[in-house]
């Protein structure tokens, strides 16, 4: 996947804001909090970051290419290699970032947003 498919991914999700910062890093947000950020990590490579349950978090950080998101606690992960998620694998764990982030707004926020 590539900058401009994570984009397009992104924005395909409902009542999602997009803005760039921290260099150039695509951050893609609903009702204000992060869900997924696509930038270039000083690891090298494009780098994409997303939260996960638990569960994903444990069998994500054992592959070579995935580590715990740098400046972002659990479980928030970042890979950057195209061997471990391919665009339909990483596809699927960017829509349940969104459902984890979009869960923890006020309920309030969530009808105010539907």
């Amino acid at each position: 996947m590539n900058t401009q498919s994570f984009n397009n991914f992104c924005k395909t999700l409902p009542h999602t804001t997009h803005v760039v910062q921290w260099g150039g890093s695509h951050v893609w947000k609903v009702g204000g909090k992060m869900f997924a950020v696509c930038g270039l990590p000083k690891v090298g490579g494009l780098g994409f970051t997303f939260k996960c349950s638990d569960l994903s978090y444990q069998l994500l950080i054992e592959q070579r290419g995935c580590r715990t998101a740098p400046y972002f606690k659990n479980p928030w992960i970042q890979c950057f290699t195209q061997e471990i998620l391919d665009d339909a694998t990483l596809k699927l764990y960017l829509g349940a970032s969104y459902n984890l982030i979009f869960a923890k707004l006020s309920k309030k926020l969530q009808l105010a947003l539907t």
